[in-house]
């Protein structure tokens, strides 16, 4: 009996550290993107491509925020049940939205980096393919119903609707639609992204030496200074890098056995985290860009002076 009333204590404490978590990212995306319509930075292609990466990552942080209602679901079941599988459906579409948000990104920079050609007038196809594509893929575990709490009572996800287990046909559909729906295309999006960004940097690379051993670096050159602006852009993939491996360890250790609670709690807290440092970031930059903007304003009447 103390063993269970223990395990009931540590899992309210996880759920507490991850909502709060949840909270402090809502609050920090949410003030970024306060931050970009208030100074009407929505209007430059620059901006509009980290807000989209802001905004995904406010869905995902309100999803997980709402997650903390499913302690009472023993209490109902039914109830609870109706509201797992939509808690369940947004999860699965906000991750595929910062997935595929940070993908075209990468592909951005990468076309811009490598061979100058500038991608922003596929920027309709870009918001449409995220907004639609994982609305559909969510649709298949809502048909095939394995929208359900985990076994560890922590978050609504694509799980096996039976937690005592004897459910074996809906948990092979699970482990099957988790692997395909998820697991691959986030793994084929990181390889992806990670090729494309090593790339970009040893192109730039070759780029600057060249250009700093035979031609000099004139402070007009639209190239550099679209690069000045584009390059801070490269967080946003770098951040999917670093956050999105331990989600995919649990995914991944999920499929043979029950996964263990603190494998659990790091992978739901990486997943807050880049939704925290997504909203960070674009605080970050515009806050610099800001600050530089101010003070060529200030030394510009100085240079004209005898």
């Amino acid at each position: 009996m103390e063993t269970n009333l223990s395990s009931s204590v540590r899992v309210s404490s996880t759920e507490r550290l991850i909502t709060a978590i949840n909270g402090a990212s809502l609050l920090v995306c949410l003030l970024a993107v306060i931050l970009v319509f208030a100074l009407r930075l929505h209007r430059k292609v620059v901006y509009r491509l980290a807000l989209y990466q802001v905004l995904a990552s406010l869905s995902c942080a309100t999803v997980g925020v709402f997650q903390l209602i499913f302690v009472n679901y023993a209490e109902n079941p039914r109830v609870y049940g109706r509201v797992c599988v939509a808690i369940g459906w947004l999860l699965l579409y906000g991750l595929w939205m910062k997935l595929l948000f940070t993908t075209w990104l990468t592909l951005h920079l990468f076309c811009f980096g490598v061979f100058h050609k500038n991608l922003k007038r596929y920027e309709a196809l870009y918001v449409v393919s995220s907004l639609l594509v994982p609305g559909v893929i969510g649709a298949v575990p809502l048909i095939t119903g394995t929208y359900a709490l985990d076994p560890t009572h922590t978050v609504c996800y694509i799980n096996e609707p039976n937690l005592n287990g004897s459910a074996t046909g809906y948990y092979h559909t699970a482990v099957t639609e988790r692997i395909v729906l998820w697991e691959v295309p986030a793994v084929v999006a990181l390889l992806a992204c990670s090729v494309a960004m090593v790339s970009m940097v040893t192109s730039l690379t070759r780029q600057a030496c060249y250009r700093m051993r035979y031609e000099p670096l004139a402070d007009d050159n639209q190239f550099l200074k679209a690069m000045k602006q584009l390059i801070p852009l490269a967080a946003f993939p770098i951040l999917l890098l670093i956050f999105m491996i331990p989600a995919l360890i649990f995914n991944v250790y999920s499929v043979k056995s029950v996964p263990q609670m603190a494998l659990t709690i790091t992978a739901f807290i990486s997943t807050s985290l880049w939704s925290m440092t997504s909203g960070l970031t674009l605080i970050v930059h515009i806050t610099v860009a800001r600050c530089a903007l101010k003070r060529k304003r200030y030394t510009a009447p100085n240079t004209r002076r005898p």
